[in-house]
């Protein structure tokens, strides 16, 4: 097995060293390597789609550290979205968006992309 140096965040490594306990994981390891199929799973699906689709797309981001220049540019495909304050400093969003794949990807890369966001969950409908 190859072993990859990943610089964290404190807060981050935080959640996961309470995920190893909370979960019994053996050590950390096994929580980056769920969460990479994880990711790489919801990506293959993702790169997979063809026609057009509709999907809920949460963000979650550090208040006022995100501009909503993605939903305004991808307005063709945002039919609405729910925006809260969740814990303190933090905000989650949940788009609802329906439209042709190719765009819908595009719209996807640009919120992971975007370094003020933390996280980025895609539910197909």
């Amino acid at each position: 097995m190859n072993i990859v140096s990943v610089s964290i965040p404190t807060p981050l490594l935080e959640r996961v060293d309470h995920y190893v306990k909370e979960q019994g994981y053996a050590n950390r390891s096994e929580v980056v390597r769920q969460a990479l199929r994880t990711y790489i799973s919801e990506a293959r699906k993702i790169e997979e789609l063809n026609g057009n689709i509709t999907a809920t797309i949460t963000i979650i981001y550090q208040k006022n550290k995100h501009s909503n220049d993605q939903q305004h540019h991808f307005n063709n495909l945002v039919l609405t979205f729910l925006h809260t304050h969740v814990e303190e400093g933090f905000c989650i969003e949940v788009i609802v968006a329906k439209g042709e794949a190719k765009i819908m990807k595009s719209f996807i890369t640009n919120l992971r992309n975007n370094k003020q966001i933390s996280e980025v969950k895609v539910s197909l409908l």
